[in-house]
């Protein structure tokens, strides 16, 4: 039987848990092979890969999350934070404001 998008989120989330940040970014990468959809896969994606120091990939990831869901402010402030760690600060700032416009209960889309 296949594993649901949910499941290897899940199994993902252990391996943050106990420190292994690579193989967490793998089961977040299978969760969203089987729901490319799947919000919580891409958004930890970028979490995993951006404390493992893969800015670009990290990049590419949170952007997918604020395309599935543009009115998210974790997600914006996660990409903001990425943006910052890779030196681009214009992009961070951007991010950045587009979470500020959605935590006083605005909406972008």
């Amino acid at each position: 039987m296949s594993k649901s998008a949910q499941d290897l989120y899940d199994e993902g989330n252990g391996m943050v848990a106990i420190g292994d940040l690579n193989s967490a970014a793998e089961k977040y990468k299978e969760s969203i092979e089987v729901d490319p959809e799947f919000f919580d896969g891409w958004h930890a994606l970028g979490m995993a890969l951006m404390k493992s120091g893969n800015l670009k990939e990290a990049i590419g990831a949170a952007l997918m999350a604020t395309d599935l869901r543009p009115n998210d402010q974790l997600a914006w402030t996660s990409l903001s934070q990425i943006y910052m760690k890779n030196g681009q600060i214009k992009e961070a700032e951007a991010a950045k404001s587009n979470a500020t416009i959605l935590g006083i209960g605005g909406k972008l889309k």
